[in-house]
């Protein structure tokens, strides 16, 4: 069973940044695809970042140039790193993985162990 725990939340300014990490209870990140997604208060949860095995990344249109999703095999973790932060990224931030293979991508349905969360609030 797989267990992923994110850290890293806050509170910050418009234009500020946040370092989200994700760490697992195994070695998983090799083989795994790691997403971050986000859930605001009355909206749907939605996909942010993705990186696969390879290290290859993808983001939501709404985040790009401003967000990085990243591995550190040598921790064990999935960091995003969120610069030039908005409001409107305001949500819980959650980490989750699949390690059946195939497509990665930031999609809530792809995705079999979730992380419990961590708040981003920008005002």
């Amino acid at each position: 069973h797989v267990q992923l725990v994110e850290s890293g939340g806050g509170s910050v300014q418009a234009g500020g940044s946040l370092r989200l990490s994700c760490g697992a209870s195994g070695s998983i990140y090799g083989d795994a695809c790691v997403g971050w997604l986000r859930q605001a208060p009355g909206k749907e949860r939605e996909g942010v970042a993705a990186i696969d095995s390879d290290g290859i990344a993808s983001y939501a249109d709404s985040v790009k140039g401003r967000f990085t999703v990243s591995k550190d095999n040598a921790n064990n973790t999935v960091n995003l790193m969120m610069n030039s932060l908005k409001p409107e990224d305001t949500a819980m931030y959650y980490c989750a993985a699949q390690l059946r293979g195939g497509y990665c991508y930031a999609h809530p349905s792809l995705y079999d162990y979730w992380g419990q969360g961590t708040q981003v609030t920008v005002s």
